[in-house]
This record gives structure tokens, C-alpha cells and sequence, in this order.
């Protein structure tokens, strides 16, 4: 089945191909895999097609169906069929946590923020609602890791939860890299406690200000950004 589903891909992918737009693609995402040039919505509809007659006997099955096409792709635009597949609806029940080393791997492997942020916050999210404690664990353990993905999937895990954000672990997957210099966690701190401040703004603040001597202005600035009192210095 694997074989078959990413040869499937791969015709409808190259059919809608547009050489025109796949430079620009790949530029913007500084890229060394190619593209073929296909809008999101398109890619989209040709996975909802691809995968309207799936079946999966089983989860390790359904892990290896994606992981299949993740570790083959030769355009990137394979890798996000990858991804779609791992958080196809239909695959719901397979979500365990047996599932955190395929998106373990195609976070470590991508290494980019086209497909991390989508799996953190949509595959290792959704792990992270349904099995709270071990999942809570392992991600203050990526938090620490050596791998700077892993670091801004512990970060961004919560980016959908709203009032149910377990905000000690929000702040014990930041602290870790409050003093880091990289970008993309710098960015991800920001992003996480935007997030959090549509919720509860006055605790976003609070925690700027405590914090204010070692938040990045980048973190700072963005976690404040649609807080109406943005005076912390």
C-alpha cells in the first residue's frame, strides 16, 4: 500500500506541477529538496483523494504508510503528504503514544518550520491532550534537548489549548531556552505566550515582566502583541 500511495501521489503531484512558481518555493523555504510548484489548497484536495480509500489493518501499519513516503520524498511537497497523512481524521484512533517516534523523526529530520510547527502543534498536541502526564514529561525533556526542534516543539505543543493550557508546563518548556540566542526558539516563546494571551492576557503580562531581564526583545515583543498595554519594558 505504501508504494502505491506515494506512486499515486507522485502522478497527481507531477500533473499539477508548476515549474514557474516551484524556484520561488523552494527559495522561500531555503530549501535543498525541490518542489513541484503546487499551491497548499491543491495539495490538500489531492491528499483528501489519495487517501479517501485508505484502510489501515492497523496503527504500525498506518506509521509505516507515512513514514514510507516521508523518508522517499524527493519534493517537499511529498514530506507535506507525509504530514497530512499523520494527522489524517481517519487515523485518529492510531494517535497513541506509539506514535511520537514517527513524528520524532520527521521533526529531527525536516528541521524546518514548515513542517515542525504543523506536527507540534497538531500531532504532538493532540498526543500531548490525550496522554497529559507521559507526554508532559517527554516534552520537558525535548525542552532540553540538543536538538533546537525539539526544543520549539515543546515549546509550541500548547499552541491550540486556550483555557486548558497546563502553564506550568508552558513555562518549563521555555526556561530552558530563555537565554538562547536562536531565532526560532526566540520566535517560539513569543508565539506560545501570544497564544496564551487571547486567554488570559493579565498572566502573559505578569510573566513579561517577571521575566523581562531575560525574554528576548523578539520573545517580549511578540508575546505582547495583541496585549492593548505593551509598556513592559
Amino acid at each position: 500500500m505504501s508504494q502505491r500511495m506515494l506512486a499515486r501521489l507522485r502522478k497527481d503531484f507531477r500533473r499539477l506541477a508548476d515549474p514557474t512558481r516551484a524556484p520561488d518555493m523552494q527559495r522561500y523555504m531555503k530549501s535543498s529538496m525541490k518542489y513541484f510548484g503546487i499551491a497548499a489548497p491543491a495539495l490538500r484536495k489531492i491528499c483528501r483523494e489519495s487517501f479517501a480509500d485508505a484502510s489501515f489493518e492497523d496503527a504500525e501499519t498506518w506509521r509505516s504508510c507515512v513514514l514510507h513516503i516521508f523518508r522517499n520524498a524527493r519534493f517537499r511537497e511529498e514530506w507535506y503528504a507525509a504530514v497530512e497523512l499523520s494527522l489524517w481524521k481517519k487515523a485518529k484512533d492510531f494517535q497513541t503514544l506509539e506514535a511520537l517516534p514517527m513524528y520524532e523523526e520527521m521533526i529531527v529530520t525536516a528541521a524546518w518550520w514548515d513542517i515542525v510547527d504543523t506536527l507540534a502543534a497538531h500531532g504532538v498536541g493532540e498526543l500531548l491532550r490525550k496522554y497529559p502526564k507521559p507526554m508532559a514529561a517527554r516534552m520537558r525533556t525535548w525542552s532540553r534537548s540538543d536538538n533546537l526542534w525539539k526544543r520549539r516543539t515543546a515549546i509550541l505543543c500548547q499552541l491550540s489549548f486556550k483555557k486548558d493550557t497546563d502553564l506550568a508546563l508552558l513555562y518549563s518548556c521555555i526556561e530552558p531556552s530563555l537565554n538562547s540566542k536562536e531565532f526560532f526558539l526566540r520566535k517560539a516563546i513569543g508565539w506560545a505566550l501570544r497564544q496564551y494571551a487571547w486567554t488570559n492576557p493579565a498572566e502573559v503580562q505578569r510573566y513579561v515582566q517577571e521575566n523581562r531581564a531575560t525574554l528576548s526583545p523578539l520573545s517580549k515583543r511578540e508575546a505582547l502583541k495583541n496585549i492593548q498595554d505593551r509598556s513592559i519594558g
